[in-house]
């Protein structure tokens, strides 16, 4: 009784935060809220409730887990199940806040101190619409990682992907074998999958279909079917068809790593420490027997050193792992040599990287009304409805706009029938939803997109909506590197989109397929029809043809947060490779990364359910080994 009285005195400041957020309040809510909060005591409750361990200088641990994304956070609450074991996680970021957990707030969320604000070296083949043709590249610095700052998309990836993975060297990774790791990590609320065996409902990690629908999306799926595309349960037996979208939400909140894994245990376990705004700058190892025995960082402007007794463990992302292991003398020799870090095991950290680039449209306009997502269009009813009386169906639980995906194959394809090579993803939206305030920031769009393509949708506030066309398998490969040794310093980053021109076939292809989707009855009787909007920089080519595609493919690229492959798994023979399949670093004692950079090949999949299930695996692998 007395959480649940807690819970609701908490909702009044929570209202009023949201209110002041979406711009609905008044200039006296900064006292009231205060006022509020002393009133019913809660000042010295929500300090408490995320006030950060402090750390201790020389403190030490059975492990020290550097990143608290969705492996690092499954990862630390899993080895900690073991009272014996003293477990640290380390984050470089702070606490999730009322703005994280609501869904339909994930576009603002990229230009929050939340996200670590990377961006691409400039581009010469993509990205010709961002300014100075850099590519923002969005990773969450908060507890929960980039699963506290993405659009919620559950989707683990085909079978073959992974029988791919254990048939490249990599033992114990097939299909059969990384499931039961997704089925531990899922409490799956999935209407109609009740009895699925390919879904578990007693894990920590919330997997329910977005509740808020709009007849859009009804029209769209209704639209794939009478394309020839079946229903599936893209996370089940086939992923081949189209689907509302599965989502990391509990009753309709985001349920990022930190809400799933952490939160629930971090006051349980007094062998859990869990330390916020802390900076790893390097791994501490002995050159002479290559072990490495604790981590240096940065916590409120002071060094600490914390010291591990059986393992180090990297799961700060496919950026901030390889760029903690060069900083610690383990990468390329060149590299390293070039700024003066002292080589402890050369090792291609970063050499490779791969990414699915997509295609921000084509948007289409319809002739129904009050069906598109706008923020301005939230009313405080809306809040309301969802913190008060949590209601999961209101638009502040829709995931950023997105309602459902579709996976289907194109006739330039090689791949086995049931392996699809491209992603429509269905937005009921785009850069007008949030009139240019938060997405095109985000994604680093130049103002001339906004103004010239989405600028009259959002004042005209016309319902329309998105097919984002994104490819699953790109034969481009890019690479990252370190400019010098400053460990505040952002690392290099050349996704290299494009390279291989092939990739812009494939989303061109995919372009023409939602374009027959429109064509079909159910899009036909909502008006569906394309936005005759002419992309900025692709005024040379007739309108709809085949090279204004592939001009605008270039101009409106846009990355998913999909980055693999800079840790890459796979035997040691293998010269590409940085981890082996128990993700022990190679040539190394006592360190392992655990994270989406180990993953060897694009997926056919968003990466945050893999991250998970990464996470879920490497704790069996470590507890095998140490117990």
């Amino acid at each position: 009784m007395q959480s649940t009285h807690i819970s609701h005195l908490l909702l009044l400041p929570l209202l009023l935060l949201l209110l002041l957020y979406l711009g609905e309040s008044r200039g006296d809510v900064n006292r009231l809220l205060l006022d509020q909060l002393n009133q019913v005591g809660l000042v010295n409750l929500l300090e408490q409730a995320t006030r950060p361990s402090v750390p201790q200088d020389l403190s030490n641990y059975d492990f020290i887990v550097i990143g608290a994304g969705a492996a690092g956070s499954s990862l630390a609450a899993r080895l900690s199940e073991n009272p014996q074991w003293r477990v640290a996680l380390i984050e470089a970021g702070g606490v999730e806040n009322i703005a994280h957990i609501t869904p339909v707030l994930a576009g603002y969320l990229q230009q929050t101190s939340s996200n670590w604000g990377y961006k691409s070296v400039p581009q010469k083949l993509s990205c010709h619409g961002m300014i100075n043709n850099e590519c923002a590249l969005p990773r969450g610095k908060v507890l929960g990682g980039t699963s506290s700052i993405n659009y919620m998309i559950y989707n683990r990836g085909n079978r073959r992907d992974f029988d791919g993975w254990a048939a490249a060297g990599n033992p114990g990774w097939s299909y059969e074998e990384v499931l039961p790791y997704f089925l531990r990590s899922e409490r799956a609320q999935l209407q109609g999958l009740e009895n699925s065996p390919y879904h578990n409902h007693s894990g920590p990690l919330s997997v329910e279909y977005v509740r808020f629908r709009s007849q859009l999306v009804d029209a769209f799926v209704e639209a794939s079917v009478e394309s020839g595309l079946p229903r599936t349960d893209y996370n089940g037996e086939s992923q081949f068809g189209v689907s509302y979208v599965q989502a990391t939400t509990l009753n309709g909140r985001r349920h990022s790593a930190y809400s799933a894994y952490i939160k629930p245990v971090r006051d349980l376990r007094s062998n859990l420490q869990v330390f916020t705004f802390a900076r790893v700058t390097r791994i501490l190892i002995d050159e002479a027997t290559k072990s490495a025995y604790g981590v240096e960082f940065h916590y409120k402007n002071r060094p600490y050193t914390f010291k591990a007794r059986k393992e180090v463990i990297l799961s700060a992302g496919a950026f901030n792992s390889p760029q903690i292991l060069m900083l610690s003398g383990i990468g390329p020799e060149d590299n390293l040599k070039a700024i003066g870090v002292p080589l402890i095991q050369a090792l291609p950290v970063g050499k490779r990287m791969f990414d699915h680039m997509c295609h921000f449209g084509p948007t289409f306009v319809t002739n129904t009304t009050g069906q598109t997502t706008f923020t301005s269009r939230i009313s405080p009813a809306d809040v309301i409805s969802y913190l008060l009386a949590g209601n999961p169906s209101t638009v502040l639980s829709s995931i950023g706009g997105v309602e459902a995906l579709a996976f289907l194959k194109t006739l330039r394809s090689d791949l086995p029938k049931d392996w699809p090579d491209i992603e429509l993803i269905m937005v009921t939206g785009s850069l007008a939803s949030d009139e240019g305030t938060a997405l095109k920031l985000g994604a680093n769009f130049k103002d001339e997109i906004y103004d010239r393509m989405y600028r009259e949708l959002a004042q005209a506030q016309q319902d329309h909506f998105t097919l984002l066309v994104m490819q699953f398998h790109p034969k481009s490969v890019g690479r990252l590197w370190l400019r010098d040794r400053n460990p505040l310093s952002w690392p290099m980053i050349d996704p290299k989109y494009f390279v291989a021109e092939e990739d812009v076939e494939y989303l061109l292809d995919g372009i023409k397929a939602s374009l027959r989707i429109i064509e079909m009855p159910a899009m036909q009787r909502i008006g569906a029809r394309l936005l005759k909007r002419q992309v900025p920089g692709c005024e040379g080519h007739e309108f709809a043809s085949d090279d204004y595609w592939r001009c605008s493919i270039r101009t409106l690229s846009y990355t998913l947060h999909h980055q693999v492959a800079t840790c890459r798994m796979g035997p040691e023979s293998d010269p590409t490779t940085v981890v082996n399949h128990q993700l022990k670093v190679h040539g190394m004692r006592r360190l392992r990364v655990v994270d989406t950079s180990v993953i060897p090949v694009p997926p056919t999949a968003h990466t945050n359910a893999a991250a998970f299930m990464i996470g879920e695996k490497a704790a069996d692998l470590i507890r095998s080994e140490w117990s």
